[in-house]
């Protein structure tokens, strides 16, 4: 079983950047794909961006690209995502999340364990 921390969330003006952490315990994070989905009031939870076991992989939503880095520290069991150029419409709970497979996959109903979530607000 793993359990996953997010932190780095709050509040920030368009424009402004952040890092979102996630934490993992229980299991080692190398044999899980990574992902980071977020959920807007009254819209479905969305894959935001993905990354391999090794790395080598990764995956964003296109309204995403060029401004968000996923990474992950393996040997610190801990994924991040650098959050750039934010934008009102960024504004979600974003939730880490791990799948036990070997390629990446964009569904929510692949992911096996769930962070519980932090806020992330832009301000106009």
């Amino acid at each position: 079983h793993v359990q996953l921390v997010e932190s780095g969330g709050g509040l920030v003006q368009a424009g402004g950047s952040l890092r979102l952490s996630c934490s993992a315990s229980g299991r080692t994070l190398s044999d899980y794909v990574m992902g980071w989905f977020r959920q807007a009031p009254g819209k479905v939870r969305a894959l935001v961006a993905a990354i391999s076991w090794s790395g080598a992989n990764t995956y964003y939503l296109d309204s995403v690209k060029g401004r968000f880095t996923i990474t992950r520290d393996n040997a610190k069991n801990t994924v991040y995502l650098q959050m750039n150029s934010l934008k009102p419409g960024d504004t979600a709970v974003y939730y880490c999340a791990a799948d036990y497979a070997l390629v990446v996959v964009t569904t929510v109903a692949s992911y096996d364990y769930w962070g519980q979530g932090t806020q992330v607000t832009v301000s106009s």
